[in-house]
């Protein structure tokens, strides 16, 4: 309760039955667990804060040591008795997996004494050696999180040491550190907290958002809770995993206790009451519990404990235990301790018949109580972690360009990450801008219309000093103008063809008014003009080539270098003209997927193919397939392999039908496949192929041009963000020329914006540019 009216955590602890012994135990003598959830770019000045509030000498960032596994110390020890490399790999190899030391490892596995036998030094004696050596610590570290904190010097409680920044650092790890009485706390760097920050900043630039306040949101907002039905949590702190997904589309979360039960079951152990916990919400079994004076503490849960607060309070309400004397019981249970449990079920039976309940009933409560304390999870932490994961799946909800813009520049590193999320934007309605030397900054964007620029820094390839060099360049002296301005004010050692390349296959020059191969191909021709020109801007004036205009890159090819340097397919997707020839209603997105699915009809485009034989030699495949929303695994067991594997080969489109299955071992889930077709010849199936056996969508052509005017006042009003937004909303296959009216410059767009014909699009151009500056010229 302090820790909420102090504003430390907006979750309110009587609202939510939130047990304060549950933290500090009057009844334990041992300090409270304080862990602080802190944004992932600000732990650096928690720590200075504390050093500062404190004093250096009461303050430390607390050990760890990493031991000497068997393994390790096995190589080690043969490293030292003089053993090469391979006869090292042969004695490490030998070692069972599933052995829990040296001793036991030597005692399973007769190959392993074989192995020591065979080497060329004393086997025996490196076997009792590594034994001896065997647990003991090989090298420190710094505790992930864990801070100790004294109101006295820590030198006079323990040994310190100066760390690498000279701070201190406990000589101690964390066990002996809290047996000494120490109040040690866990700040813990979370990146979901940076990036509900950068989203609730987005949101609060908007004029009719300003005063918006994530911390009154309704929790049980529908629109929120959809999103967690479809499984619709890439993004969603602790609900984005396939597993998790996959349980929520079976739950089907109708309010907020149901996320906050979910968050609390998907861990190991609970998970086993998961099917029960489904099945009696949706009212396929009976909501039994031993005694109806625990219905009460158990609806919310549907009869079964989820919260070790819910032990807490079946002990005070049925067995009259204190909240101190039951947060004991819960945690003797949740450790297994047999003697304290023992000693502890009489007072229960006691108090329970004290109460006045039958003796019987009070062992049949304390067996259900004991079988699910084992694995009940802190409701304070679940209730914690929930309205953090609601918050940003609110954001997603009702503000998806803000949500977008903080989760990808938090992943902008993670190419599959990217792809997700590009993907479910584009989905969710956001428009999404390509790289623009112009209005790209470091990371992801939002411009004045909504949409969602690309940064510099999504380009691979691109090193950060360059990328900074263009913002500063940019921001001191203005937008670059074309291809020779840019090329004439970059440092001199930033102007070679293999810092530029990037730029141009990632689509950020095409605003220049040229395609990509045109300006691939003048790259050198202005390079060179620039050093003859001796670093004199008006020379290289007089000096600069044009442009050598070339047919644009295939589609293909133009597609490649996308998803190579941005991790994406900006201006297309190979499996786009298929979409349409395919009813919605025969085929699903990859990201729709779940567990259980036997028939799903996917379209995916080949990214690699593995093939591998079985035990009796026939061969099979492991397919990596993609779409719009995201990537999967295919298997194709050998009966399908041989009919299909002629059409198992990258850059192939093709249409998978298959049983959803959860990947062994792994959080991801596959697709065992049992029809695989080329995409083209699938179609013909629908009833949606032309006289060439293709989709409409690759035969359509162009019927005109469009003439567009950029007055002096549309430019300086913002009409050109404007206008990237309608060529992203209205792409086509008619070309586009634009005039300047300030400069007289004519432009002639890249075919990637090129735009659709017909009113809808003439409407938009002229909201933008006024109805006598926009002009469709039929062919």
């Amino acid at each position: 309760m302090v820790a909420y009216t102090l504003w430390i955590t907006d979750v309110d602890p009587i609202a939510y039955d939130l047990l304060f012994e549950r933290f500090l135990n009057p009844e334990r003598a041992q300090m409270p667990d304080i862990d602080i959830d802190i944004p992932d770019n600000r732990r650096e000045e928690v720590l200075a804060y504390l050093h500062e509030k404190y004093g250096h000498e009461r303050v430390a960032q607390i050990i760890t040591f990493s031991t000497m596994a068997q393994r390790a110390v096995i190589r080690d020890v043969a490293r030292v008795f003089g053993l090469n490399p391979s006869q090292i790999d042969t004695l490490s190899k030998a070692m069972p997996r599933d052995a829990a030391d040296l001793t036991a490892a030597y005692e399973q596995s007769q190959p392993f004494r074989n192995a020591l036998i065979d080497v060329p030094v004393d086997g025996e004696l490196l076997y009792e050696t590594a034994r001896k050596l065997e647990g003991l610590p090989r090298n420190s570290s710094l505790h992930a999180a864990g801070v100790v904190l004294s109101a006295d010097p820590l030198v006079d409680t323990m040994p310190v040491q100066l760390g690498e920044d000279g701070r201190l650092v406990t000589q101690l790890p964390k066990g002996p550190v809290e047996a000494l009485g120490l109040l040690k706390m866990d700040f813990l760097a979370l990146s979901n907290l940076n990036i509900l920050d950068i989203a609730l900043r987005e949101i609060q630039k908007q004029e009719d958002s300003a005063n918006f306040n994530i911390a009154t949101i309704d929790l049980n907002d529908d629109a929120t809770l959809r999103l967690f039905r479809h499984g619709m949590t890439n993004g969603v702190f602790q609900f984005e995993s396939a597993g998790m997904k996959n349980i929520l589309r079976q739950l089907q979360p109708d309010r907020f206790e149901d996320i906050v039960a979910a968050n609390a079951l998907f861990r190991p152990g609970p998970m086993q009451n998961i099917p029960h916990f489904v099945a009696r919400k949706h009212g396929q079994e009976a909501q039994d519990v031993p005694d109806q004076s625990m219905a009460d503490i158990l609806a919310p849960t549907y009869g079964i404990i989820v919260y070790q607060e819910q032990v807490m309070r079946v002990a005070e309400q049925f067995a009259g235990f204190s909240l101190g004397g039951a947060d004991l019981l819960r945690r003797a249970m949740s450790k297994k301790d047999g003697a304290k449990i023992a000693a502890m079920k009489a007072d229960f039976v006691n108090g329970a018949v004290a109460k006045g309940h039958d003796s019987q009933v009070a062992e049949q409560v304390f067996g259900y109580i004991e079988t699910f304390a084992q694995y009940g999870f802190n409701r304070s932490h679940a209730v914690a972690y929930s309205k953090l994961a609601f918050q940003l799946a609110y954001i997603k909800a009702h503000y998806p360009a803000a949500f977008y813009k903080a989760v990808l520049n938090d992943a902008i590193a993670d190419k599959k990450k990217v792809s997700t999320y590009i993907a479910e934007a584009k989905a969710s309605g956001v428009t999404l801008l390509g790289p623009s030397i112009n209005h790209s900054w470091q990371g992801y964007s939002m411009n004045k219309a909504g949409a969602l620029q690309m940064g510099l820094a999504s380009i691979s390839g691109m090193r950060r000093d360059f990328r900074e060099s263009i913002l500063r360049e940019r921001q001191e002296n203005g937008a670059f103008k074309d291809l020779g301005n840019l090329i004439g004010r970059l440092e001199s050692k930033y102007r070679k063809a293999e810092q530029l390349e990037p730029l141009v296959y990632a689509g950020a020059l095409d605003e220049f008014g040229y395609n990509r191969a045109s300006i691939l191909a003048s790259l050198r021709g202005f390079i060179d003009a620039v050093g003859l020109a001796g670093e004199s801007m008006s020379l290289f004036a007089s000096l600069t080539p044009k442009v050598r205009e070339v047919d644009e890159l295939p589609s293909a090819e133009k597609l490649g270098y996308e998803r190579e340097y941005l991790g994406v397919y900006l201006s297309g997707h190979p499996i786009e003209p298929y979409l349409n020839a395919i009813p919605e209603n025969k085929r699903l997105d990859i990201a729709s997927l779940a567990v259980g699915m036997n028939q799903a009809t996917i379209i995916v485009y080949v990214e690699n193919v593995k093939k591998i034989r079985t035990k009796k030699g026939d061969q099979m495949a492991f397919v990596d397939g993609m779409d719009l929303t995201g990537s999967i695994s295919i298997t194709l067991f050998p009966q399908l392999f041989m009919r299909s594997a002629a059409l198992l080969e990258p850059e192939k489109v093709l249409v998978v039908t298959g049983k959803v299955e959860q990947q062994r071992g792994r959080d991801d889930i596959q697709i065992v496949a049992n029809t695989v077709m080329d995409a083209g010849k699938a179609i013909k199936r629908f009833g949606s192929a032309n006289s060439q056996g293709q989709p409409e969508a690759l035969t359509s052509r162009a019927t005109g041009r469009w003439y567009l005017k950029i007055t002096a006042a549309a430019e300086a009003a913002g009409a050109l963000d404007a206008l990237n937004v309608v060529i992203q909303s209205h792409h086509g296959k008619n070309p586009v020329l634009a005039v300047y009216e300030a400069t007289g410059k004519k432009l002639a767009l890249g075919q990637q914006n090129w735009l659709t014909d017909g009113d809808d699009t003439l409407n938009a151009l002229q909201q933008i540019l006024g109805a006598n500056n926009v002009v469709f010229q039929l062919d």
